[in-house]
């Protein structure tokens, strides 16, 4: 799955677009590099995610087409 469309469905960042204007200001690294949106996540890596001043830093555990908003959470773990 890219990048960009895992951010949106496991609810890291709002909206897709978000997703992807962040990967294009290099925003967002997986696994200590900087990631382009079209980067294809896999179980395991790691996503840090820079907006403004807050950094969050997750593990990806599962990876879904669609999640629901309880099943969302099961996607990742924060680091």
């Amino acid at each position: 799955m890219r990048l960009d469309k895992f951010l949106k469905v496991s609810r890291l960042v709002k909206r897709r677009t978000g997703a992807n204007e962040l990967c294009d200001a290099k925003h967002v690294e997986v696994n200590g590099k900087i990631a382009r949106a079209s980067y294809e996540v896999k179980e395991g890596d790691i996503i840090a995610i820079q907006m403004g001043s807050n950094l969050i830093k997750a593990q990806v555990t599962d990876v879904k087409e669609f999640a629901t908003k309880e099943n969302a959470a099961l996607m990742y773990k924060l680091i």
